[in-house]
């Protein structure tokens, strides 16, 4: 009876070993790693006017592909759908401004942190002093996002719009349709560098909260995470990284922030 009790455990084990192979291999044997990404998140994602999609997220992501040695394709997404493409394997991995929480890590695997940001809001200049005003007015969100589920922690009363993207919410803004649009600092300041009237709106001193980005994939992809992780903390060591960083948050870009965090294997 011991003897196939163990028999089982390792068969199991065996196959497991087999299915987290699967994708490493598939991807491999076709060429090419497609990775989901947000085209309407400046400078984390956008589109050039090719069609290609551009952005931090995409050279990030890009690092596991050479990882690999295999071709990069991007695949532009709706941030509320992340999670769906991948469990329908329309997606390889998710590197999309996506924040690791607790709740997403029991339907997805993560991998370390690559980008460590605040939840901030972005409205006209002296209109939100401080986190406890924002309870007074009315808030764009992209739907799906953890910038709506914060908020609607810590503001359960307020008036919260979700919409299809930050994008959307921005229009919005300056339509005068919501006092202000909740997300990430770099996200927002992205789309205020665009804005034609910029010097007239500001992004709030106080933050919502403290996120780290993670790259997602299938549960029990253990082989391929480990193979994510390796690629961004390699990335770290060799100075890929904050070269990456630089080239979209640099002094010299559109949206200047200073790197506060390193990308570690734990």
């Amino acid at each position: 009876m011991m003897y196939r009790v163990i028999s089982s455990c390792v068969l199991v084990a065996l196959l497991q070993g087999v299915a987290q192979a699967d994708l490493v291999d598939d991807v491999k044997s076709r060429g090419q790693l497609v990775v989901g990404t947000n085209a309407d998140a400046p400078p984390f994602g956008f589109q050039n006017k090719d069609k290609t999609i551009s952005g931090y997220d995409v050279d990030m992501a890009a690092l596991v592909a050479k990882k690999l040695g295999v071709k990069f394709v991007v695949q532009n997404l709706d941030p509320a759908d992340r999670i769906n493409l991948l469990r329908t394997k329309k997606v390889d991995m998710i590197a999309s401004t996506f924040t690791k929480t607790v709740e997403r890590e029991r339907q997805v695997d993560f991998s370390v942190g690559y980008f460590v940001s605040g939840q901030k809001v972005l409205a006209r200049k002296g209109r939100f002093t401080d986190l406890g005003s924002l309870g007074s007015g009315t808030i764009g969100v992209a739907r799906g996002t953890t910038s709506e589920s914060q908020f609607k922690h810590l503001f359960p009363k307020a008036m919260l719009v979700s919409m299809d993207d930050t994008h959307t919410a921005l229009t919005f803004l300056q339509n005068g349709k919501v006092d202000g649009v909740t997300a990430d600092e770099p996200a927002l300041a992205g789309l205020q560098a665009k804005m034609p009237n910029r010097d007239q709106y500001e992004i709030s001193v106080f933050s919502l909260s403290t996120e780290a980005f993670g790259m997602a994939v299938r549960k029990g992809e253990t082989r391929f995470l480990k193979l994510i992780n390796e690629a961004l903390v390699e990335s770290e060591q060799n100075g890929e990284a904050a070269r990456i960083f630089n080239r979209w948050f640099g002094p010299e870009t559109q949206t200047p922030l200073i790197r506060i965090f390193r990308i570690t294997g734990s």
